[in-house]
């Protein structure tokens, strides 16, 4: 390993905040997912050993956070300030799978509140966490998983750049089975003046 993640950090840019997930988003992460639960299904990721279950919220607030303490992961809530000045969770962004040597990359997964959606803030939250991988971290690649009928998510790709890599074929669980996913990728050289630029603010 010839690096580490700096972790818990925030990043802030216009209305949209990424901040650490914590224990206390528990009841608004919960509502949200309640209320989203039919707009987030088809692209949920699922466990392939189900009689293991999920997670409970504080689980997965705990495995995250031991993660990124190792600088194996970034995992964000994705907040956005309203016009009373309250930042609001508006959904969640994990960079995963933070590979040092050689191979310095990581993978960005990422949900939105429907409410929320087509305002811009799940493509400044990509193009925010990616800027902080490449020129915080030093990271070199950044790679998204799309499933192909998930069509929003793929405009979120086109609007950043992202280089289609192809299909793989039953890549994820998702949903309840494995299923084929497109894969777009980033490397620093190809955005030496950020990913925040490619939107125009």
């Amino acid at each position: 390993m010839w690096g580490v993640a700096s972790w818990p950090v925030t990043l802030e840019y216009g209305s949209v905040i990424l901040r650490p997930l914590k224990n206390s988003d528990k009841a608004s992460w919960q509502q949200t997912r309640a209320r989203n639960r039919d707009w987030l299904q088809p692209w949920d990721a699922t466990n392939p050993q189900p009689e293991n279950g999920l997670p409970s919220f504080r689980q997965m607030v705990r495995a995250l956070n031991e993660q990124a303490r190792v600088g194996a992961a970034l995992p964000f809530a994705i907040t956005e300030r309203d016009d009373d000045g309250v930042a609001r969770l508006a959904g969640q962004l994990t960079v995963s799978g933070i590979t040092w040597g050689s191979a310095m990359m990581a993978t960005a997964g990422y949900w939105v509140d429907q409410a929320r959606a087509g305002r811009g803030i799940v493509p400044t939250a990509l193009a925010m966490a990616t800027d902080h991988c490449f020129q915080t971290l030093g990271l070199h690649r950044m790679e998204i998983n799309i499933r192909p009928e998930n069509a929003p998510s793929l405009r979120v790709a086109e609007k950043l750049g992202f280089r289609d890599e192809g299909l793989r074929k039953r890549f994820l669980h998702i949903n309840g089975e494995w299923a084929d996913h497109r894969s777009f990728a980033l490397t620093a050289e190809e955005v030496p003046g950020g990913l925040l630029s490619r939107l125009g603010h």
